[in-house]
Formats: C-alpha cells, sequence, structure tokens
C-alpha cells in the first residue's frame, strides 16, 4: 500500500508495457511501487471503454502511470491535467505523455491540495485502499472542482463497497450506473447545477 500514501525508495525496475485501448496501441513506462505495473488492470481498462462525451477541461485524479489521461488527451481535443500523489508515478506519467505523443498537464498534489481550477469532467479509478474517510474526501470534494454540470467518472467494484459508495454519491450528485462488468461498477456523477455541498 505504500504507492497510495508515500514517495518512499522501492527499488526501481523500469520496464515498458504495450496494450491496445479501442483501435490504438499504446506503450507505457511502469516501476515497483505503482498501481497495476504488469498489465492494464480490468478495473481501469473498463472506465477508458465506457467514457462517453468527454470534452473541454479534464482531470485525470491519481493517474499513476497515466493511462486514463493519455487516452483522454489521445482520442479528444480536450485539455489534460493529471495528478498523482506519488511522486514515482509522476515522473512516469510525464514520460508516458511524451512517449505515446501527446499533450497534458502532469503534477503532484495531495488530493486536491495543488488543484487550482474547475473542470468539465474528473476521472479516475479512486485508491480504495486509502480507507474510507480519505476516499469519500477523494469523491465528495470532487464536486468543488466541478464546474456546474461537470461530471465525477469513477469506477468500483462491488467487493469494495460499490452499492454503498453510489448510494453516498447520491446525496452530492445526479449519478447513474453506466455498466457493471465482472463487478465492476462504471459510475457517472454529475454536479447539480449551482449545487451547495452541506456534506463537507
Amino acid at each position: 500500500m505504500a504507492h497510495y500514501f508515500t514517495n518512499d525508495n522501492v527499488k526501481s525496475d523500469e520496464k515498458i508495457i504495450q496494450t491496445k485501448i479501442g483501435n490504438d496501441e499504446y506503450s507505457f513506462y511502469v516501476d515497483n511501487g505503482v498501481f497495476s505495473k504488469s498489465a492494464l488492470d480490468f478495473g481501469t481498462r473498463t472506465l477508458i471503454e465506457n467514457l462517453e462525451n468527454i470534452k473541454g477541461d479534464v482531470l485525470d485524479f491519481g493517474c499513476g502511470y497515466g493511462p486514463i489521461g493519455i487516452y483522454v488527451a489521445k482520442t479528444t481535443n480536450s485539455n489534460v491535467d493529471m495528478v498523482d500523489i506519488n511522486l514515482r508515478s509522476i515522473n512516469l506519467a510525464k514520460k508516458n505523455v511524451e512517449l505515446n505523443n501527446v499533450k497534458a498537464n502532469v503534477f503532484e498534489s495531495d488530493i486536491y491540495r495543488n488543484i487550482t481550477k474547475q473542470y468539465d469532467f474528473i476521472i479516475t479509478n479512486p485508491p480504495i485502499r486509502v480507507g474510507k474517510e480519505i476516499l469519500y474526501k477523494i469523491l465528495l470534494e470532487a464536486n468543488n472542482h466541478l464546474k456546474d454540470g461537470g461530471e465525477l467518472w469513477l469506477v468500483i467494484n462491488k467487493d469494495q463497497g460499490a452499492k454503498t459508495v453510489l448510494k453516498d454519491l447520491k446525496e452530492v450528485y445526479e449519478t447513474v450506473v453506466i455498466c457493471k462488468n465482472k463487478g465492476f461498477y462504471i459510475i457517472k456523477a454529475k454536479k447539480y447545477w449551482h449545487f451547495i455541498n452541506k456534506h463537507l
């Protein structure tokens, strides 16, 4: 779990993996201490393959080595920011932006501490193992960083509390399950116009 919280000195073993998303081939630098280093994980792939109408200002939150943000940058005309707390992930994501010949702004942020703008879309495969308090901070405070009508897209597994998260998100957002696939829920949570967040 170290990669969710810290930038400790896990021994580096950097390599490149290849994967196909949609009709395009992607290459990614990966390393020890980052999520899903052996292959693109099923939850992230399911989220990416179900994204729709993504455009404008987009934040890939908890970007890891960058597959979500890089896919969005490659396939849409969006302005993409990518953030993570883990510096190794940040360095890999910057290299992968260049490797895949896309444009995206990659920077470190502890949750939303370094976020200074609002977005049309925030997309995340959130780090469930950080615990409920931090997870809910990520998901509910996203509302403060979305434009009116903006959308939070996320993937969460049924075994990780997807039904409870969905119920709680409905108190803050206009929420819909886009699909369910092998226990993974793809959830779109839309910010209400001029919503006053009473939960934070």
